[in-house]
């Protein structure tokens, strides 16, 4: 089934997908606020924020963590879009992938934070299995 959407959808995604890579950080930043606001020198947690990254909370360090692997997943998703843009791919299943891999991978930041791993490790794989089934899809359109 084919449902005519332009395959601009699939550029459209990016920005969505790179503001989903700094949802997580929100939750680090305010952590540091609260940080800053419980020492004696505030400054200390924006000048130092590697070194002062272990006195932060645990949901904190997670939701850091969360941001790392989003900026580590991106360019892989960033680099299937804009193959299934060039292979002009006009399926469901297509479609299917870029809001498979935009909700779980915003899902992913919510359960590691959350800490509840196996959920995070679930949309981890729905996440892995959509960039990959954009290359495979992009893939076929174009060589075969």
């Amino acid at each position: 089934m084919n449902l005519s959407l332009s395959p601009n959808l699939f550029l459209l995604s990016l920005p969505v997908a790179a503001f989903w890579v700094y949802v997580p950080y929100l939750v680090v930043a305010l952590a540091r606020v609260r940080l800053a606001q419980s020492l004696d020198d505030p400054m200390e947690a924006f000048a130092k924020p590697r070194a002062l990254s272990d006195r932060l909370p645990d949901y904190a360090r997670r939701a850091n963590w969360a941001h790392q692997n989003s900026l580590e997943s991106f360019p892989l998703y960033a680099a299937a879009a804009i193959a299934a843009y060039l292979a002009a791919l006009d399926s469901t299943v297509a479609y299917g992938a870029v809001a498979a891999y935009l909700v779980a991978r915003l899902l992913f930041c919510g359960f590691y934070i959350l800490n509840i791993p196996p959920l995070r490790s679930l949309m981890f794989g729905v996440g892995s299995l959509s960039i990959f089934g954009l290359y495979i899809m992009s893939c076929k359109a174009l060589w075969f």
